[in-house]
């Protein structure tokens, strides 16, 4: 028995847990843009988890929102969980970006509501902007969460060829959320087209933000630069991506430029390394550099 316990102790690290943190709240967003483009936010209301006056939802949309408000709860404790196990590892900004995480909880919460349970009481609580407002909050949890991961991580080996395959994948995951998006006229822009297109997304944020911090142990660190300047375009993209604004063709121009200018960042960035010299230094000393 102290045998399995002393496994399930070693397969459940930190890194780990902040890992699976990270992927439960990609996922969470994923199935709020889902919620959303449904019209299912408001099937429950004020009443979950009695959504339809029962203890099971009755409906489709109301097991839509009733899904998505249970793992919205469970991935809340994920999150708090992350951040309390920080403080007991050391490392600063690990602990910082995981009380940030945390910190912001209430404010998602509270927007939530704003556009769900309050809808009633608020006018133009089910807006464009407080749904905006709703996904750079979510947008800002999720990231300080890679942050987290990626602080508690402890590489080995030149950090160089890493960056490349990130930057790689951080290029893919732009081309598919642009052929998901709206500006890609041949596919339909249905809610799990939306959904994916922010899973993407997510994953070339994730991406970038890998790269932009393993940039620093690397000959080249100033291309951390161009790493960063394309969080910028790339998150601008996603806003112009929802349902918040009426796409016109001007709209539409503006959100190819921001996907555009987004991927020539990242093309340029992955073949400066591709050139570089081969890096020495170990990944985990700047690791232990960085915290």
């Amino acid at each position: 028995m102290s045998r399995s316990i002393r496994g399930v102790r070693e397969a459940i690290s930190f890194p780990r847990f902040a890992a699976f943190t990270t992927g439960m709240t990609l996922s969470l967003v994923m199935l709020g843009v889902y919620t959303a483009a449904t019209g299912s936010g408001l099937a429950c209301s004020a009443q979950w988890p009695l959504c339809d006056n029962g203890l099971l939802p009755q409906t489709i949309p109301s097991f839509i929102e009733w899904f998505h408000r249970l793992i919205a709860m469970v991935t809340g404790w994920f999150i708090l969980g992350t951040a309390l196990w920080a403080w007991r590892r050391p490392g600063r900004r690990t602990r910082l970006a995981a009380t940030l995480a945390v910190c912001l909880l209430p404010l998602q919460i509270s927007i939530g509501a704003v556009t769900v349970t309050l809808n009633g009481v608020l006018p133009q609580g089910y807006s464009a902007p407080t749904q905006g407002a709703h996904l750079v909050v979510a947008l800002s949890i999720f990231s300080l969460l890679v942050w987290t991961t990626l602080s508690a991580r402890t590489e080995r080996g030149p950090p160089l060829p890493r960056v490349r395959k990130t930057l790689g994948v951080a290029l893919a995951a732009i081309v598919a959320s642009t052929v998901v998006s709206r500006v890609f006229t041949p596919i339909a822009y249905t809610p799990a087209a939306q959904a994916l297109f922010y899973g993407a997304a997510l994953v070339a944020v994730a991406a970038l933000l890998a790269a932009t911090r393993w940039l620093a142990g690397t000959t080249v660190p100033q291309l951390r630069y161009a790493t960063s300047f394309a969080l910028l375009p790339l998150l601008a993209g996603m806003l112009l991506g929802r349902d918040l604004v009426f796409y016109t063709s001007t709209v539409r121009l503006l959100n190819v430029a921001c996907f555009a200018l987004a991927g020539a960042a990242v093309l340029a960035a992955a073949l400066l390394t591709r050139r570089a010299r081969p890096d020495g230094r170990a990944g985990a000393v700047a690791s232990t550099r960085s915290d």
